[in-house]
């Protein structure tokens, strides 16, 4: 059966990767599944989406024993053996990973590996039509650099294995607040560099896109200043004036709600409060730090831009409380439910990007 012929007679396919060995990810994934197999009935729902994990079945069996669960589902081992539809989730190997390699609880060069190739795995997947999103736990970008990525994040590396040469971009959603930046893994003295009207309003897009594919038609978009105060009318910066307003405008002529720009220190504020339905950032920790104490637990990262959902965790690896039973499995749920969102038949088809 050709990948397009299968994609219009099966249920959708949804691909749950374990994330970094040595992080919480096999043990968030296993409490996941309890949930979804019904060990746990208050289990989350995950619309018309089959769940497939993608992985190495020693690592999820070790990440339930964390988790003090036992798992049991169905086990294949080549993709052209997946059914068209499973009343739950099912197991698929994926790429290798030796015992003698696990360190948890420690950053490893042969996790990042690993990781790479489950990217991989799930990339050739996706381009195959084999799989429709992918959801993946935590992943470590240092591990993943000792392995040989040479991309600033794993965002980077998925639109390298997909063929995207278009924007792409995080997209950062918790309790229906969103949130996108200009710039993103890089050393915040680059960051000046990056502000254009040619950064700002690509970003200024994606989000917009992005939230309208989740289901909202008209999305209110903030988009906050780079300097103190919004530069206090150029009394802390031009950047302000001369680039961060002329994307704005340029977005409302493409009849995107964006206004702004507005104060970083008070803009999310005002955004929790409901006036805005997203905020566009300059920088990673300007809209990272207010997202994650709004709610650490639930945050989900969106990777914009791309021919499939992605959709991950925004917390890390959590290596300091590997093996303890303590993982909260909360925003990998959010992470599953909102890729299953995006797959939905009735989500917003958005324009591509420019």
């Amino acid at each position: 059966m050709t990948p397009s012929s299968a994609k219009l007679t099966r249920t959708p396919r949804l691909a749950l990767l374990l994330g970094d060995p040595s992080g919480i990810g096999p043990e968030i994934v296993a409490r996941v599944l309890a949930e979804s197999t019904g060990q746990d009935k208050t289990g989350p729902p995950y619309g018309d989406a089959n769940i497939v994990v993608i992985g190495e079945p020693w690592i999820l069996e070790w990440g339930a024993q964390c988790a003090g669960l036992s798992l049991d589902m169905p086990h294949y081992s080549s993709p052209d053996d997946l059914p068209l539809s499973s009343p739950g989730p099912v197991l698929l190997t994926g790429p290798s990973f030796l015992p003698d390699a696990h360190t948890p609880g420690r950053m490893s060069p042969d996790a990042g590996r690993y990781v790479l190739q489950s990217l991989d795995f799930a990339a050739e997947l996706a381009r195959a039509g084999v799989i429709d999103g992918i959801t993946y736990a935590s992943l470590n970008k240092q591990a993943m650099h000792a392995a040989g990525s040479r991309h600033e994040d794993e965002l980077r590396y998925f639109a390298e294995r997909l063929g995207v040469e278009g924007r792409v971009g995080e997209v950062n959603t918790l309790d229906g607040l969103w949130t996108s930046r200009v710039t993103s893994h890089i050393p915040l003295r680059d960051v000046y560099q990056h502000i254009s009207i040619d950064e700002i309003l690509p970003a200024i897009r994606l989000i917009h896109n992005t939230i309208r594919q989740s289901g909202v038609p008209s999305p209110r978009l903030a988009v906050a200043g780079l300097n103190p105060h919004a530069g206090e009318g150029g009394l802390f910066g031009s950047e302000e004036n001369d680039v961060i307003r002329p994307a704005v405008e340029a977005a409302q002529e493409e009849d995107i709600a964006a206004s702004g720009p507005y104060p970083p220190d008070t803009v999310f504020l005002r955004a929790s409060r409901g006036e805005f339905d997203g905020v566009v950032t300059m920088y990673h920790d300007q809209g990272q730090i207010a997202m994650k104490l709004l709610g650490f637990e639930r945050g989900v990262t969106v990777h914009g831009g791309l021919p499939a959902p992605v959709t991950t965790p925004a917390h890390g690896t959590a290596f300091d409380i590997v093996g303890k039973g303590e993982a909260n499995p909360q925003a990998l749920k959010q992470a599953l439910k909102l890729c299953a969102q995006l797959l939905a038949p009735g989500a917003n088809n958005p324009p591509a990007q420019r």
